[in-house]
């Protein structure tokens, strides 16, 4: 055996490894390349631009700043190049935020995703949360967080300045309408551990009837099992009718919609239609085992009832299931998936567009805000949100098992 062959494989190695290393160095720094081969480091010339700005920027700018930032931002200006108010790119930190559990650190308030740019309106404050103590109600618009203005923050990006440790202060600055005037003030909440039910349910007597009212906060994953369970409660407790208030709520998952839509729809009922460019066309049908179709249903909506909310609701209205009353809802008519990407953060865009049974798509046919649902019980807007607005929802519904 030579005794060089193992120095010759060791070199060999290396080598290898040397070559490996610098290729990746290279391959991350392609302004240290000379420009007649970069291209080979380099995926394309779109790819070579964006890590040629990037390293230049890092390398040459007055002050020091992260590559980790440049490349959120690029990824950020890419997603709001598309002009589309559903898709963002979410930082791995907002990332993180965005699937936190229904336990959270705020100051307990439920925000209408439909709300305008200058910041969020709050759709609904919780019983005995820093932000009831703080005197903050439903319609109020928080403007401002710390001193940082809200205006053209995405809704995730705003709340998230909300969010932060127990026991600390947020300062908010608030619009609140009064009559024909806005008042603005300062309020400050001390941050608690937040923890609200997906679904609540009550039992409530209108016009003498005794009605079972399921809200129900968003379309997480389970959600069905719990408003099954809670309309159940209710129809054993002796309601002759189920209100189904989606006020403020802003949809999730779309599996979860049809498992919903299929308590109140025969088996095969058409739920929903979607498609999409790159999405495989689907048409989602009732799981079946409804409860029994004799028994009325009103659907409460609102500006902020949104994407798999009107899903459900205009499966119900078209399928002639169930009255709605509100006002018009949000009129997305898209849905978006969650894409992760290698730095802990992930993209959440649009990826097609869904169609009611009747073959409506509430948003205008693209990621414009539509109409949404015209409801048959139209309720005015700055009274929706209100007890009255639950009452006129609650005498319809009434009305309707008297009529049964």
């Amino acid at each position: 055996m030579d005794p060089r062959r193992p120095l010759s494989l060791l070199a060999v190695l290396a080598a290898l490894l040397f070559l490996l290393f610098v290729g990746i160095w290279l391959g991350g720094h392609p302004r240290e390349l000379p420009g007649f081969i970069r291209g080979a480091f380099v995926q394309d010339h779109q790819t070579l631009v964006v890590n040629e700005a990037i390293d230049n920027i890092a390398h040459d700018y007055y002050r020091l700043v992260p590559k980790s930032q440049l490349a959120n931002s690029s990824v950020a200006g890419a997603v709001a190049s598309l002009r589309d108010r559903f898709s963002h790119y979410l930082s791995p930190s907002e990332f993180r935020g965005f699937n936190e559990p229904a336990s959270f650190t705020g100051i307990g308030v439920e925000v209408n995703p439909a709300a305008e740019r200058q910041g969020l309106r709050i759709a609904r404050v919780f019983d005995s949360s820093p932000a009831s103590r703080a005197g903050l109600m439903s319609g109020d618009l928080i403007v401002a967080v710390n001193g940082v203005s809200l205006h053209g923050l995405s809704s995730q990006r705003a709340t998230t300045l909300i969010k932060g440790p127990p026991n600390t202060t947020v300062r908010l600055k608030v619009q609140r309408r009064a009559g024909p005037h806005t008042k603005t003030f300062d309020v400050s909440a001390t941050r608690a551990t937040i923890s609200e039910p997906v679904v609540a349910s009550a039992t409530r007597t209108s016009e003498g009837v005794k009605l079972g009212v399921v809200r129900l906060a968003t379309f997480s994953i389970g959600a069905h099992g719990e408003v099954s369970d809670a309309i159940q409660h209710e129809l054993h407790a002796g309601a002759r009718g189920i209100l189904f208030d989606l006020r403020a709520n802003g949809g999730g998952l779309v599996e979860e919609a049809r498992l919903i839509a299929s308590l109140f729809l025969p088996k095969g009922a058409v739920v929903v239609s979607t498609r999409g460019r790159t999405q495989p066309s689907q048409t989602l049908r009732a799981a079946g085992d409804p409860i029994s179709s004799s028994i009325p249903v009103v659907v409460l909506v609102d500006s902020g009832t949104a994407s798999a909310s009107e899903i459900v609701t205009a499966a119900l209205q078209d399928h002639r299931r169930a009255t709605v009353a509100g006002t018009h809802t949000f009129g997305k008519g898209v849905f978006q998936e969650e894409e992760p990407l290698s730095n802990g953060g992930a993209l959440d865009i649009t990826v097609g567009e869904y169609f009611t049974p009747n073959g409506r798509n509430l948003g205008g046919g693209g990621v414009k805000q539509g109409a949404g649902i015209d409801p048959e019980v139209p309720i005015p807007a700055n009274v929706v949100d209100t007890p009255r607005g639950l009452n006129i929802a609650l005498q319809t519904l009434a009305a309707k098992t008297k009529g049964a």
